[in-house]
C-alpha cells in the first residue's frame, strides 16, 4: 500500500504550505456534466479506504464522500456543463470546471496537484500527478467528491429521462445506453459531439 502522503509530504517541503488535490469525473460519458472537486485535507490526515475512486465500492464512495466532506480544511465541487462541454471540447470543458473548483475553496492553495498529465489552462500554480488518485491523499479525496458528485445529478437526470437507464451507467457508452440512443434518439443532456462517433 503505498503512503498517500509520501507525494505530498516530499512537494511540501520544497517550501509549498497549502496544497490541493484536484481531479475530474466524467470525461469519457456521452451525457450529463463534467465535475472536478477540488480538496484540502489536514496533512497527514489518515482516512481509512481512502484510494481512487474507481477501485471503490458505490457505497464505500458514499461513505467516503460524507467522511471527506467533515474532515477537510476546505472542498469545493464544480462542474461543466453539456454545452460547455460543447463550445470548448472536452478538455477545455474539464479545466474550467477544475479551474471553478479550486476557486471555490475557502483557501487559497499555493500549488494545486491535478490528476493526470495536463494542467494547461490552470489558472493556479499546479503541477500534474500522473495516476494521482491511486498515489495522493488530497487526489484521492477529490475523485470521490467529483465521481459520487456526477453520480448523483446522472441519477437525478435518470428520473428526468428514464428511457437512457443514466442510473445504471451514469451516461457511459454502453450497450444499453447505445441502444437506448437508437431508439429514441439524444436527449438534451447528451453530447453531441461525442455521438458523432456512434455507428
Amino acid at each position: 500500500m503505498t503512503d498517500l502522503w509520501e507525494l505530498e509530504n516530499e512537494i511540501a517541503a520544497e517550501g509549498y504550505e497549502i496544497l490541493c488535490g484536484v481531479d475530474e469525473a466524467g470525461r469519457g460519458p456521452l451525457a450529463g456534466p463534467v465535475y472536478a472537486a477540488a480538496v484540502i485535507l489536514p496533512r497527514g490526515l489518515r482516512i481509512p479506504g481512502l484510494n481512487d475512486s474507481k477501485k471503490l465500492s458505490e457505497k464505500k464512495r458514499e461513505q467516503l464522500f460524507d467522511e471527506i466532506c467533515e474532515k477537510a480544511e476546505s472542498y469545493s465541487i464544480a462542474f461543466a456543463t453539456v454545452e460547455e462541454i460543447e463550445e470548448r471540447n472536452i478538455l477545455g470543458a474539464t479545466m474550467l470546471a477544475m479551474n471553478r473548483a479550486i476557486a471555490g475553496l475557502g483557501v487559497k492553495p499555493d500549488l494545486a496537484l491535478i490528476d493526470g498529465n495536463r494542467n494547461v489552462g490552470i489558472e493556479t500554480p499546479s503541477r500534474c500527478v500522473v495516476k494521482g488518485d491511486a498515489r495522493c491523499a488530497d487526489i484521492a479525496a477529490a475523485s470521490i467528491l467529483a465521481k459520487v458528485s456526477r453520480d448523483r445529478v446522472m441519477l437525478e437526470l435518470a428520473k428526468e429521462y428514464p428511457e437512457y437507464h443514466f442510473e445504471q451507467h451514469k451516461g457511459y457508452g454502453t450497450a444499453l445506453h447505445y441502444a437506448a440512443l437508437r431508439q429514441y434518439g439524444p436527449s438534451p443532456v447528451h453530447r453531441p459531439s461525442f455521438l458523432r462517433k456512434m455507428h
